[in-house]
């Protein structure tokens, strides 16, 4: 890695904080959408949980798709 201060230091950290924070949100929106479905439908708990369990798989793929692409990257420098 760059030392501190560099301009790709600074671009793999905002890869990295963009990353979390999606992954973050692939979970809250896979929870809300099971919960509000819940609430519609008077499933409960069902609706929730499988939607946080596509939440996290999306979470899952989101972060190996970004693996992938900076092993690519990796691959291409080398």
């Amino acid at each position: 890695m760059a030392p501190t201060g560099e301009p790709s230091t600074w671009k793999a950290l905002g890869e990295l904080s963009s990353l979390g924070v999606a992954m973050v949100a692939a979970t809250i929106i896979g929870l809300g959408g099971g919960y509000y479905a819940d609430r519609w439908l008077g499933t409960s708990p069902w609706l929730t949980l499988i939607g946080l369990g596509f939440g996290i798989a999306a979470a899952f793929v989101i972060l190996f798709r970004s693996a992938k692409a900076a092993e690519r990257r990796l691959d291409d420098d080398a």
